[in-house]
């Protein structure tokens, strides 16, 4: 029997935070887009999806661990309590007398003359060749196993940066050629894993799932901090000295960004709800709350110094901006 705490590679102690995480590690790992020339890679793949599914139901995870149910979610023991008490069979026993009040002889309970070992084994194990026969009483058989699902299907969705900020929908094409709108959870990140309900291969017992990874691309200049998207906006010298209207980019598009005079470099400039959509799902006037963008503002001298220089001839500057280090 194979262990889902092992699969994942975490012990039996480990956060919910932990199983996730390894689960995304091991995801990335062995999708079978990064592994073609491995062709068991789907199969472990999938192994670690299963594991992960059970291992995150908090309730499935209590019964895995006091080994009611197993690594498939079955029950350990479908036939607890079948067994007798000792002497029940067998000799020596102290159950029931033979004829006369006298103790049963060979098998306790039950006198020599009074047993029919065909019936009782036929009893046992579903009745005689020759057709079916009425229950002994005794036992039960195993049910047949349930009908097998169909397996599921690994697909890579790449999401760009600004789609996956605004958490716009993304169209994904399934193996059977059909095309969907797939709606990304709030607080999407690379490595999150979709379940796309019985989009898997066919099966006796109903269709597998479709296994989503998504992967957030990069941007040139914006970058996440949890809900927040930062970026540095350049202006000139003379936009920070006498203060100017400048574009300044966004997820959603360009918007004006109001630099104040005598803006120093390194200052930081919120704008309210253009970052990334929230993990808790909350909305605003229908729409998802965002987090922020928070743009640090770069002072960028002009490359020809020599007209600055004649401006600043005779000028310097008494402020101390070093004074807080001591030097």
């Amino acid at each position: 029997m194979r262990d889902l705490y092992a699969t994942l590679g975490i012990p039996r102690t480990a956060s919910e935070a932990d199983i996730k995480s390894a689960y995304r590690k091991l995801a990335k790992e062995l999708h079978p887009d990064r592994n073609k020339d491995k062709p068991n890679a789907a199969e472990k793949f999938s192994e670690v999806t299963r594991a992960y599914d059970l291992l995150s139901d908090k309730s499935k995870r209590a019964q895995y661990d006091r080994g009611e149910i197993d690594a498939d979610g079955n029950p350990t023991n479908p036939f607890g309590g079948m067994g007798g008490r000792p002497g029940g069979f067998g000799r020596g026993g102290t159950y029931g007398a033979g004829p006369g009040g006298a103790p049963g002889a060979d098998f306790g309970g039950f006198g020599a003359d009074e047993v029919d070992l065909g019936d009782l084994f036929e009893g046992l194990f579903g009745g005689r060749k020759n057709g079916p026969q009425p229950r002994r009483g005794f036992g039960r058989q195993p049910p047949p196993p349930p009908p097998k699902r169909g397996a599921d299907i690994q697909y890579r969705l790449a999401v760009p940066f600004v789609e996956a900020a605004a958490g716009r929908d993304q169209r994904i094409t399934l193996a059977d050629g059909k095309a969907i709108n797939l709606k990304l959870p709030p607080g999407v990140e690379d490595g999150t894993m979709m379940r796309l309900k019985e989009k898997g291969h066919p099966g006796t017992g109903g269709p597998g799932d479709g296994i989503v990874m998504v992967e957030v691309g990069g941007h040139p200049f914006f970058r996440r901090e949890g809900d927040n998207i930062r970026m540095d906006l350049p202006v000139t010298l003379d936009e920070a000295v006498r203060g100017a209207k400048v574009k300044c980019p966004t997820v959603d598009g360009a918007v004006m960004l109001t630099v104040k005079p005598g803006t120093s470099g390194g200052t930081v400039m919120r704008l309210a709800g253009k970052g990334w959509t929230k993990k808790n799902g909350k909305t605003v006037d229908g729409k998802v709350e965002r987090g922020d963008q928070l743009v640090t503002i770069e002072i960028q001298l002009p490359a020809d110094l020599a007209k600055l220089e004649e401006r600043l001839e005779g000028w310097i500057d008494p402020a101390r901006p070093r004074e807080k280090f001591g030097l």
